[in-house]
């Protein structure tokens, strides 16, 4: 009846014939089981499309597994050897975003869809599927840990060099390996922390009694973020699909598509609100890039990658801050209109400044990239034919926790404003009242 308090549901319904026990531990595995497949499935496409499939050795499984073990909050380590003579040099630092929300999206939408019946749960209860959809995720992930290893011998492409090369025991190789403890470890982080985004944000998640009382405070901004990242994430993806359908190289524009779509996605949140990167590629490293990075980031010494950089080279970049206005403002209004309806507009502008200044911080921190190789014999320089490179993209934290604090503030209020025309929920109007 209105007015009261909601009642703590009795229990999970179970399915008949199954022992409670089984059941629950069948739908932990279903959940871990349908995010690690769907992060293997977009990891192979994306790395099919890239042109790992042709590589040596059979190395393919071992490098879509490696990519998944990233994008789970994993790390590898790369080494890198030539012999007594010789030395070999290796370090990749970045996260296939795209995997990582695909898996993520799948992931949360079959925690929660056993409990969408529920308004309340017990405490207990769901710590309990946590734990259990935790150590089925660590289970899956191990195994996919052990599969990312694999070492690669590096031909330098003249075949005198090549011939001396072995001869002297000095064959370059590099190869990769997960860090299994750390990818255990960070990967139980990226799990946890998936699943408290889940309970900020979703409205079919259901919460404890304790916890019902804050949830008008941080569901709405926290909602309002989630709206904002993927609202870019669609944007980018219509434009990537048109250029898989209207320019040239559509192998490269799917890689990009499959595995860093986020990354520019919400880099370009990052540059139209005032954020910036600094860093440097060198034409050597095989990573495809969009042509406005590859001409801010390929010339001599470090670059900056923000709004007027990139406004140097393309007249467009004043679409970047049109779109982040439309989606921000957008973001603002939802959480208005999600919020408790005499919340004063300040209040909304402060929340929705946090939960942007936070959500930048994060993407600045998404989307480092620092890749390099090279190749020396007798300790003197590389060897040539492309065997060295390096590609390097730093956050400005600084600037781009400050760039979401003005753009929240500003946003928070203006979409404050309209929102008191819309009913919220759980708000009376005098019409209802007989």
């Amino acid at each position: 009846m209105p007015g009261h308090a909601p009642t703590e549901p009795p229990g999970p319904v179970r399915a008949p014939g199954l022992p409670p026990a089984v059941t629950a531990w069948a739908e932990a595995l279903g959940t871990a089981l349908a995010g690690i497949v769907t992060m293997i499935v977009v990891a192979a496409l994306g790395l099919w499309a890239a042109g790992a499939g042709d590589l040596p050795g059979g190395a393919f499984p071992s490098v879509v597994a490696a990519a998944v073990v990233v994008a789970a909050g994993g790390s590898l380590r790369l080494s890198g050897e030539a012999g007594v003579f010789g030395e070999a040099d290796a370090g990749l630092d970045a996260v296939p975003l795209s995997v990582t929300v695909a898996g993520a999206l799948v992931l949360a939408a079959v925690f929660l869809l056993p409990l969408r019946r529920h308004a309340v749960v017990r405490t207990s209860e769901l710590l309990g599927r946590i734990g259990r959809t935790a150590v089925c995720w660590l289970v899956l992930l191990l195994v996919v840990a052990l599969a990312a290893r694999h070492d690669f011998r590096i031909l330098v492409g003249d075949d005198l060099v090549d011939q001396i090369g072995a001869e002297l025991g000095s064959t370059p190789t590099v190869g990769f390996r997960a860090d299994v403890g750390a990818t255990l470890g960070f990967g139980l982080l990226w799990l946890l922390a998936l699943l408290v985004l889940v309970f900020l944000v979703s409205r079919r998640a259901p919460l404890s009694s304790p916890l019902l009382r804050f949830q008008n405070s941080f569901r709405p901004p926290a909602f309002a973020m989630v709206l904002t990242l993927l609202a870019y994430v669609a944007i980018a993806l219509v434009i990537g699909v048109i250029e898989l359908i209207t320019r040239d190289r559509p192998a490269e524009t799917l890689a990009v598509l499959l595995l860093g779509l986020p990354n520019l996605a919400w880099m370009a949140l990052g540059v139209g609100t005032g954020g910036g990167w600094v860093g440097h590629a060198d034409k050597a490293i095989g990573l495809p890039l969009p042509n406005v990075l590859d001409l801010v980031l390929r010339r001599d010494g470090t670059q900056t990658l923000d709004f007027g950089s990139v406004a140097e080279r393309d007249g467009r970049a004043w679409l970047l801050v049109a779109v982040a206005a439309v989606v921000l403002l957008t973001a603002a209004f939802t959480a208005a209109v999600r919020s408790p309806a005499r919340l004063p507009a300040w209040r909304h502008a402060v929340g929705m400044a946090v939960a942007l200044g936070l959500t930048l911080l994060a993407v600045g921190l998404l989307t480092r990239i620092t890749a390099h190789y090279g190749i020396s014999l007798i300790g003197v320089g590389d060897l040539g034919g492309n065997l060295g490179g390096e590609v390097v993209v730093r956050p400005q934290l600084l600037r781009l926790v400050a760039a979401g604090l003005l753009w929240g503030l500003v946003t928070g209020f203006l979409g404050s404003l309209p929102a008191r025309r819309v009913r919220h929920p759980g708000q009376v109007s005098p019409g209802d009242v007989q």
